[in-house]
């Protein structure tokens, strides 16, 4: 044999062991599991989400209603006769509500009246008459200052329940401070009157706006319950027989998913009113 090939075969060999040694020559490792084996990777941490933060459900603040109109023993009808009722699209719905029941009950909630119109507030119910966007109701057929039609119906009472439209203008301060304004001259043109402020009521959970919302509202009622508590009125916390356990209106008592009334919800406002008298 010659030197080259005697040094091919010598290189054959020791390439032939070292295969083999390494499990790779084709049946050489009679099934056996490799001695060398990969390293797996390692399981990339799983990046941690937080936690979203619970949505409120209950308003952040809570009614007071210590100073409210205690309840009492149901009035009849003729307690409201020389009652008269200021509101916006809320209390809307309550005369078309009473207006209808009266078609086959005349004395159905006495004789109340009502000055009510959809976008009245406390803040547009000072402007003038001849502001190009008044919203003053009318008495009579005729549009009137609040204070004027109130004194032309000869009330002895008055219920107010005014905010949905001032607090996202005006803000909680400024449309009590309107409501204020407002009572007072109320008052100037009827010496006596009594005057009830009804809390504002609330709204569904999905009627809820940035600037109008339920925590809004409560911080609203409990300053009107403070400016009843300062100055002589009368308290009427409505909007109490008006909230789930969540705070929110409930979708049977709401017409709009927002914050109208079903008929139920004047039912349950009407009854309110009877056992909440002085």
């Amino acid at each position: 044999m010659s030197r080259t090939k005697k040094s091919a075969g010598i290189a054959l060999a020791v390439l032939l062991a070292g295969m083999a040694l390494a499990g790779c020559v084709p049946g050489g490792n009679n099934g056996a599991t490799p001695s060398a084996s990969v390293a797996p990777s390692p399981t990339a941490a799983a990046t941690a989400k937080p936690t979203p933060a619970a949505t409120p459900t209950q308003p952040a603040v809570t009614a007071d209603g210590s100073a409210a109109v205690p309840e009492s023993d149901a009035v009849g009808f003729s307690y409201f006769n020389d009652a008269v009722f200021i509101g916006d699209s809320v209390s809307l719905k309550l005369k078309n509500y009473v207006t209808e029941k009266r078609q086959n009950d005349a004395g159905f909630f006495g004789k109340a009246r009502f000055l009510v119109s959809g976008s009245l507030g406390s803040g547009n119910a000072l402007w003038p008459l001849d502001n190009p966007q008044s919203v003053h109701p009318a008495y009579n057929g005729k549009k009137m200052l609040l204070e004027d039609s109130v004194a032309a119906c000869g009330a002895g009472k008055v219920y107010i329940m005014l905010g949905l439209n001032d607090i996202a203008v005006y803000g909680i301060d400024g449309a009590v401070g309107n409501m204020k304004t407002m009572i007072e001259r109320i008052r100037g043109k009827s010496p006596g009157i009594k005057v009830f402020i009804q809390s504002a009521t609330p709204m569904t959970r999905d009627g809820e706006k940035n600037k109008l919302n339920n925590r809004a509202l409560v911080e609203y009622d409990n300053a009107l319950e403070a400016l009843c508590k300062s100055n002589g009125y009368y308290y009427i916390d409505v909007a109490s027989v008006m909230r789930d356990s969540e705070g929110y209106l409930p979708d049977n008592l709401s017409s709009d998913n927002y914050v109208h009334f079903t008929d139920a919800a004047c039912e349950k406002w009407i009854d309110y009113l009877r056992t909440h008298t002085v």
